[in-house]
């Protein structure tokens, strides 16, 4: 029998076969795209509080009071949560016994594939003594563990990185640089924090000189980075070039110390720069600093030519820019010390829990921009911009130590994420809100290890690492929000 007319095999032609079915056309996916720099604007001004001091220190004690309710209630601030898959209990013959011999023979036979059988590439330690912790001194490695639990806390939630506190029972150095030595294995990395001068200097160096993974301490470093961060837009508000503005830096400590360093490289020229400890300024003169505290000793040959041996008030007079981590206040700085410095000064002054003079007093001496380490007042300098997106971008090349170079494009890039949103007087840095600043740094510190040759991975591009930070951070921030959803970690 002829074929049955219909519309489909008269379009298919002679002999009545039946039309095609048409192709299915694929779409291609489009390309993901890289998140474009932030273009968000700045946050609107917040009126200064005048708050007595009295008054501030209240209000600083309610987190600690809430901190007193919240440890005991989670027992602690961080644990271990799988991330394979378990569909049942055979699975652990993957994981565990017999399988897990196929991973361990080819660690064994090539040492690097740890890096991708294990948890290693994207876990670190946080390596305390409990000597210097915060404001509270040396109260021990038991009463440091909650800071380095919090430390941990910031580094997954803001950077996707695992972190494990580790806080170890000897406050001697050459002890604790055995035992960080001898964790390598087991870390991509290692956090110090809390450690007393001057030892920290020398842990930091040897460290830094003699492990093949990266060894950075935050309390110098990280806050080298940030403060760094802040000084170059800073100086973009009040129109100076930075290789022409006199900088006095109050207080010789770790944090300061490295600030100069960066500094010097950021591009402030040594003879416009003066370092004041409790003595004075840092001058050639000083010659006993050679035997008792041999980092300012190196910092006297690269600054202070003129051989400048005054006190900080004098030091300050003319002075564009003064950088203050000393003791807490008020009343460390005077108004009419500030008063003396050049016009359109910028003032940095991150005593906690009190800077060194309040905000408005610095402004009310001439201060054109004021920089504090607290959050309650505008451009606070804060760590927690620096060093999860620093750890970040190392872990994801793999490099083998954080050079001073890597930090310094870590702080150019903290200081134009903020250029991108509007700069003004009480705008100069990112808050932890703005968490597409973290993928960023992670992005511009990874590039700058593949260009100085520290990295281990190097067939990657800019937009490769933006997009590889930010995917492991969305993870990690939607994984504890995802938790706290479903109940399984429980609210207060």
């Amino acid at each position: 029998m002829p074929a049955k007319k219909t519309r489909k095999n008269i379009r298919a032609g002679r002999k009545g076969k039946p039309a095609r079915k048409p192709a299915k056309v694929r779409r291609r996916k489009p390309a993901r795209k890289v998140s474009p720099r932030i273009q968000k604007a700045a946050p609107a001004p917040v009126p200064e509080e005048r708050l007595t001091k009295e008054q501030l220190i209240e209000r600083a004690k309610k987190p600690g009071l809430e901190a007193m309710r919240l440890h005991p209630f989670y027992r602690g601030k961080i644990e271990v949560v799988a991330k394979c898959c378990i569909r049942d209990l055979s699975d652990f013959a993957i994981w565990y016994t017999p399988g897990v011999a196929e991973p361990c023979k080819d660690i064994a036979a090539h040492p690097e594939k740890v890096w991708e059988h294990t948890i290693k590439g994207n876990t670190i330690a946080v390596v305390s003594d409990g000597t210097r912790v915060l404001g509270l001194g040396d109260i021990g490695p038991e009463a440091a563990m909650p800071v380095m639990e919090g430390k941990g806390l910031i580094f997954k939630y803001l950077g996707g990185v695992d972190a494990v506190p580790i806080c170890l029972g000897t406050k001697d150095p050459d002890q604790i640089i055995q035992a960080v030595k001898w964790l390598q294995p087991s870390f991509g990395g290692f956090n110090l924090e809390d450690i007393a001068k001057p030892k920290c200097f020398r842990i930091l160096d040897t460290l830094r000189r003699e492990c093949h993974v990266p060894v950075w301490h935050d309390d110098q470093q990280g806050t080298a980075a940030v403060t760094v961060a802040g000084l170059v837009n800073a100086l973009k508000v009040v129109g100076k070039a930075i290789d022409q503005v006199k900088l006095v830096l109050n207080g010789a400590g770790a944090a300061n110390i490295r600030i100069a360093h960066l500094c010097l490289q950021a591009g402030v020229k040594g003879e416009n720069m003066l370092i004041c400890d409790s003595k004075g300024a840092l001058h050639a003169g000083r010659t006993e600093l050679a035997q008792t505290e041999p980092e300012k000793w190196a910092l006297v040959h690269l600054t202070n030519p003129q051989g400048f041996t005054g006190v900080l008030p004098e030091a300050l007079r003319g002075a564009d820019v003064l950088i203050s981590l000393s003791k807490s206040g008020p009343d460390v700085i005077h108004k009419d010390w500030v008063a003396g410095m050049a016009e359109g000064s910028v003032v940095f002054v991150c005593a906690n829990p009190v800077p060194e003079i309040w905000p408005w007093e610095a402004k009310e001496a001439g201060a054109r921009v004021v920089a504090t380490g607290r959050s309650d007042f505008p451009n606070q300098v804060n760590n927690s911009m620096g060093f999860p997106g620093i750890f970040r971008g190392t872990l994801d090349v793999r490099a083998r130590t954080i050079t001073d170079e890597m930090c310094l494009e870590a702080a150019l890039e903290l200081a134009r994420c903020a250029e991108d949103r509007g700069l003004r007087d009480d705008y100069l840095l990112p808050t932890m809100d703005d968490w597409e600043v973290f993928p960023r740094e992670a992005a511009a510190v990874g590039m700058k290890a593949i260009e100085q040759g520290v990295a281990g991975i190097t067939n990657v591009t800019r937009s490769d690492l933006l997009r590889m930070a930010e995917k492991t951070i969305r993870r990690a921030r939607g994984e504890i929000k995802l938790l706290q959803k479903e109940g399984i970690i429980k609210m207060p």
